[in-house]
């Protein structure tokens, strides 16, 4: 029931439990336990509208912290809609975005330069690979990736590299360059990702007065995606809460599935805890799915304990059952996932609303074979973002060494591209002088010779033109005088002139850059006569997007994801495919504490994207990694009750996953010709179902001989595991 004409302006859309969380306390905590589709940007807007209505704080007192930049521009979107107030105060961004303006305004204090320049993911990779290479040590021995992740992993714990100590003499190396990576940014006055948020913390515990300050300015903390804060972003946010600010905190445990990226689920009980909350506000009605699709993600998620609990409801139709295919093999499931979108094309659905599902990237290739012979149109939603594609990141070296010469990782990306005759050995000479002087590789290139200096005269060309001639003009001396342009435009390949292409966007995208229109890592005052601060605020608006890992739908093609990259998207019908044991949920969770949880929540955010249409399928034979695998289905179909699905395979007998009496193969796959007839071991064949009056149901994935009549069997029993068994002595039967 929504609100009568008398209900305030900003609360007459709103149902009952959002108002309840919209006017809430203002001068306490709370957490919004917001279910998928329950409206809980609209709740958060509109707090944030009503705080400001009712004079329960002033735009300079709101923080609002998002995980994304597409999440915090729909909000800032939203509230100048709602409000007439100039929102600029206002600290509404992502946690490395508002952290990356805490830190500009406080450069000193971090020990940075006020130009200093955010590493993206690719960046860091690169000065990791060149501090494996300055150190002798071998890629082979230490994967820079595994460097990368370690670095990373320690910042998000909030650990520096002099804290950390370890018996074994691997993780005592990670610890050792881990101390080197941090003296090599520094020196060079760049920060990644990880630091931006550690060093602000940092700045902010270890100096009181200017927590105070920050604690008394933001006396109302608003979190979104409050389930995939990690440790040190919770840190962060309790510390700047500790001065009492009311901390309106927005999330869902259900959807909590980040945690290789560090989230933690916990995080939200000790929320509760810590801020004193007794219940969490729970937002229960859906207004994404029909009937049965929310009641088969209940009837899966609450299978997870230790749950906040609540329980999805809608007020909309059941809509039809969710089809299950149980296919052959993994072509047969993809025809059929073809024809099934064929038939929505033939009933007028729209392309860009269906979405195919998978569990992770290798499943996908058959799937886009099938679509591609099809002649149907898709597209891989999350491929690379603008600001990552290689010529990109050639332009923006170039405009990083405009600024701030000094990078060394800018530099050593273009020094020698487009090629101008820069060799190896020129650059390793540069590299030993460099870190004989304990100085940065530009000053270590001055007057190194006759093939350096013309790189040297470009670089202080661009460095002339900063703040003299426009964001836009600096772009396109960027690429004439480099010679970027011109080296693309000479090659023939058409993916090299598609790199031309983007390098006239980067211009396009200059040219309608303003420093004004920031809103996510807006620069702040100390800025403002800095005759740099266009380039720098492009740059770092570059670097923070190009840190997402969303790309934007496509039109009027089918989309192909990833769970994870679905998470946040709705489609009006939606494919999970490859739904078997061992691959979703993935053997490798099933293996980790907390593991398989995580993997039932991921299958809950999977249903959950689906508006009006849902389909399961899995493949009984799938080849990957050049071999046939075989499958039994997922326990989370065997969640799912029976009633909510329509199955278009042979039917299930038993809904018990330790019986499994339904994994029977596709009556309807391909008879095998009779040259292709399987060898038998003992009258039984691989890819046969059988049953074990101890193991239930399970499909025989390997065999060999053994003589006297009889073979080992190498069985996979879903739930129960894969087991051995010598048909002499074990009672199998068929099926």
């Amino acid at each position: 029931m929504f609100f009568e004409d008398n209900t305030p302006d900003l609360l007459r859309h709103l149902n009952p439990q959002q108002a309840q969380a919209v006017e809430c306390n203002p001068k306490t905590s709370a957490l919004i336990l917001a279910g998928a589709g329950s409206g809980k940007t609209r709740v958060l807007t509109t707090r944030i509208a009503w705080l400001l209505q009712n004079q329960h704080a002033g735009v300079h007192n709101i923080m609002a912290v998002t995980f994304t930049n597409k999440a915090a521009k729909e909000m800032q979107t939203r509230l100048s809609a709602m409000l007439p107030y100039n929102l600029r105060a206002m600290w509404l961004g992502t946690f490395h975005g508002i952290c990356n303006r805490f830190l500009r305004l406080h450069y000193r204090d971090a020990g940075l330069p006020q130009t200093f320049q955010i590493l993206d993911s690719s960046d860091q990779a690169s000065i990791i690979k060149r501090l494996l290479k300055q150190l002798n040590i071998d890629e082979k021995s230490l994967a820079p990736r595994t460097l990368q992740g370690f670095i990373n992993a320690q910042k998000e714990a909030g650990l520096r590299a002099n804290v950390l100590d370890a018996p074994d003499p691997f993780t005592q190396r990670l610890i050792k360059c881990y101390a080197e990576y941090e003296q090599l940014c520094q020196r060079e006055g760049v920060v990644d990702f990880a630091e931006l948020l550690l060093r602000s913390y940092e700045i902010l515990n270890a100096n009181p007065a200017l927590l105070a300050h920050y604690q008394s300015r933001f006396t109302h903390i608003l979190v979104d995606e409050f389930q995939d804060t990690n440790k040190l972003q919770y840190a962060w946010l309790k510390l700047l809460a500790d001065g009492g600010a009311a901390v309106f905190a927005v999330g869902d445990d259900d959807q909590s599935i980040y945690r290789f990226r560090g989230a933690n689920v916990g995080n939200m009980t000790q929320f509760l805890r810590d801020f004193q909350i007794n219940q969490p506000i729970k937002l229960e009605q859906n207004y994404r799915s029909v009937g049965n699709i929310l009641a088969a993600a209940n009837a899966v998620i609450q299978n997870n304990t230790d749950r906040l609990g609540k329980n999805l409801r809608t007020d909309a139709e059941a809509g039809e059952k969710i089809s299950f295919f149980a296919a052959y093999n993994d072509i047969a499931e993809a025809d059929f996932i073809v024809n099934e979108i064929k038939e929505l094309k033939r009933e007028n659905w729209q392309l860009n609303q269906i979405a195919l599902l998978y569990r992770s990237n290798a499943q996908s290739r058959v799937l886009e074979q099938a679509l591609f012979q099809a002649a149907i149109s898709y597209k891989i939603y999350g491929g690379l973002r603008f600001y990552e594609r290689l010529e990109v990141k050639h332009a923006l070296a170039y405009l990083r060494l405009a600024i701030n010469p000094n990078d060394d990782n800018a530099l050593l990306r273009v020094i020698n591209f487009p090629p101008r005759g820069i060799g190896t050995r020129s650059i390793e000479n540069i590299q030993a002088a460099a870190q004989q002087q304990n100085s940065s590789l530009w000053q270590a290139a001055q007057g190194m010779g006759k093939k350096i200096a013309p790189f040297i005269e470009l670089v202080e060309q661009l460095r002339g033109q900063v703040g003299v001639v426009s964001l836009a003009e600096l772009v396109k001396s960027v690429l004439d005088l480099s010679g970027l342009i011109k080296h693309y435009q000479n090659q023939k390949q058409i993916s090299e002139q598609e790199r031309v292409e983007n390098l006239e966007e980067l211009v396009n995208a200059a040219t309608g850059f303003r420093v004004e229109d920031v809103q996510l890592d807006m620069l702040p005052e100390n800025l403002a006569d800095n005759p740099a601060l266009p380039v720098i605020a492009f740059l770092s608006n570059a670097a923070l997007e190009s840190g997402e890992n969303q790309a934007g739908s496509g039109d009027q093609a089918v989309q192909l994801m990833t769970v994870h990259a679905a998470k946040g998207l709705e489609f009006d019908a939606v494919f999970i495919s490859g739904m078997e044991e061992g691959r979703f949920p993935s053997e490798l969770s099933m293996n980790e504490a907390g593991g398989l949880a995580e993997e039932r929540r991921l299958m809950y955010v999977a249903i959950t994207r689906a508006r009006k249409r849902l389909y399961i399928s899995m493949a009984q034979q799938r080849m990957l990694h050049g071999q046939m695998q075989y499958g039994v289905p997922s326990r989370f179909v065997d969640e799912i009750p029976d009633s909510l699905l329509h199955h278009l395979s042979p039917p299930s007998k038993s809904r018990n996953l330790n019986d499994n009496s339904h994994l029977i193969f596709n009556q309807t796959a391909p008879a095998i010709s009779r040259t292709e007839l399987p060898r038998e071991f003992d009258g039984f064949l691989i890819g046969e179902n059988v049953r074990h009056e101890k193991f239930g149901v399970g499909v025989i994935i390997d065999a060999s001989d053994k003589g006297n009549g009889s073979a080992n069997l190498t069985i996979n029993f879903g739930a129960q595991g894969v087991k051995e068994l010598n048909t002499a002595f074990a009672k199998l039967t068929k099926i």
